[in-house]
């Protein structure tokens, strides 16, 4: 078993739920959630507090009703914050979280990876300019390109 899905196995009852609009933090959940549903896992890997094209995304996109309309219906999104403060993060959280950008290679914020209900990889992505039904589109392109 890889070193990373040890420690995600580890820390899944220790990370939390995000508890705004949907964003869940147990990636071992929304992964079980996707399998069972058959969705697609669109993965935030983001700066909350720090990054400033992160904020733009989560204030231009995410934050929008028509963003989450079709997120609701056709996604599970998972964050994996990586905040300048972090006292609000469980340990269990931020390993899994580092586990999470090691196992995609994120060396940058935001970064978003958008993974099949199976889990494996499909795209990568970030801020995208145009607003909320524009990075839907951007979305539905990335994952329709893979099917």
């Amino acid at each position: 078993m890889k070193k990373w899905v040890m420690i995600l196995a580890a820390v899944a009852m220790s990370a939390g739920t995000f508890a705004s609009d949907g964003w869940e933090t147990d990636f071992e959940k929304a992964s079980a959630k996707a399998k069972a549903e058959g969705k697609h896992i669109l993965i935030n890997f983001s700066g909350s507090d720090w990054c400033g094209w992160c904020i733009k995304l989560e204030k231009e996109v995410f934050s929008k009703e028509a963003f989450k309309a079709y997120a609701k219906e056709n996604l599970i999104l998972v964050l994996a914050d990586t905040p300048r403060d972090d006292s609000k993060q469980s340990s269990g959280l931020k390993k899994q979280n580092k586990a999470l950008k090691e196992k995609f290679s994120v060396s940058g914020f935001p970064t978003v990876i958008i993974l099949s209900p199976a889990g494996k990889a499909v795209a990568q992505t970030g801020y995208q300019a145009g607003g909320p039904e524009a990075y839907v589109e951007h979305v539905k392109k990335l994952i329709a390109d893979v099917k």
